[in-house]
């Protein structure tokens, strides 16, 4: 998962990517190459083998933030885009920087696998972990594998996909916090209505066009019934997640979460102020479900420091403040006073 960095040489960086590679793809692949193209080709791919493997790599790092072995598989990944983008004829003397691609891309997946073998071997101590904290699974199972196994993208990917499973297939059960310290952000809504909507039309789509497309492209039809059953999953997910994850007052914090979309656990002490009626700005992190209509959040809370959200697929993102929109707003002020 790709942050990118918020300066102007980020958005030039990403813009001179999209150039690089959009001119050697058209340098090769367009009804122009032939005519482009010289009869001493080495030098030409040697220039492109340049642009893929160390220019654009170079360019991604200027436009997110990479960690080391992020830019050197970026690198490895250069050689093999090569392969596949520039004739086998013209290729033909560099093939051996093919193999050397794939060879490091194994190394680095045999090294992925390794760590998702790690966290199972974790997982007795890690659900240990999960039951000492007390707090919902949203809050705490990523806590949990970080205290065992360093934070890594392929880990946090596969837990929140987990995550997202479990709230599809094993909370039917269970019913939704109601207590002294808990406040829906949903009933007063249409945000449950709206997935419940969701997913019939995905249902309805998915029958009529798999059917339509299964004669005329077989594959296809497959990936898209894939990709509709994922997103049904999600969907009811979602709705699970919002019902069973109102905003809490305990253990010191306050926890916030809108379906797995985005959720916060931020120390009481870290609040600056709180202002009731406040426009949220665009640097704010919006808590306000889904509705006909768009709602105005009803109070903004602002934060001493910077705290860390957690977006989607185990994404994080640095918030300064968060508005807030809930079902009963005078219990709110007497949590946060």
């Amino acid at each position: 998962m790709l942050a990118m960095r918020q300066t102007n040489y980020a958005k030039w960086a990403f813009a001179l990517l999209l150039l690089v590679l959009s001119s050697n793809f058209l340098l090769y692949r367009s009804p122009l190459s032939d005519s482009v193209i010289p009869d001493e080709t080495f030098w030409l791919v040697a220039g492109s083998l340049v642009d893929l493997a160390v220019v654009s790599p170079l360019l991604m790092l200027a436009a997110f933030r990479l960690s080391t072995k992020q830019f050197i598989g970026f690198i490895a990944t250069g050689f093999i885009i090569a392969r596949f983008l520039i004739p086998e004829l013209y290729f033909e003397p560099f093939t051996f920087m093919f193999y050397i691609g794939i060879a490091f891309e194994a190394l680095v997946l045999f090294a992925e696998i390794a760590l998702l073998g790690l966290v199972f071997y974790h997982a007795p101590a890690i659900y240990r972990s999960i039951k000492r904290q007390n707090e919902s699974p949203l809050f705490s199972v990523l806590p949990a594998v970080q205290e065992r196994i360093k934070s890594n993208p392929l880990v946090t990917l596969v837990i929140s996909e987990a995550l997202m499973f479990y709230y599809a297939f094993c909370t039917w059960k269970k019913a939704a916090p109601e207590s002294a310290d808990s406040i829906s952000l949903h009933k007063n809504t249409s945000a449950i209505a709206f997935y419940i909507m969701l997913i019939h039309v995905i249902v309805i789509e998915t029958i009529g066009l798999h059917w339509w497309l299964h004669d005329k492209s077989f594959i296809l039809s497959i990936v898209l019934l894939v990709l509709n059953v994922y997103t049904v999953v999600y969907c009811i997910a979602e709705i699970q997640a919002i019902r069973l994850n109102p905003l809490q007052v305990q253990n010191g914090k306050i926890y916030v979460a809108l379906g797995l979309a985005k959720r916060i656990a931020v120390p009481i002490e870290a609040i600056d102020k709180i202002s009731w009626g406040e426009k949220a700005e665009k640097d704010t992190l919006s808590f306000v479900a889904k509705d006909i209509e768009e709602a105005d959040p009803q109070v903004v809370i602002h934060f001493k420091t910077p705290q860390t959200a957690i977006l989607l697929y185990g994404m994080k993102k640095s918030v300064s403040k968060i508005a807030l929109k809930v079902d009963d707003p005078e219990k709110l002020k007497k949590l946060l006073s």
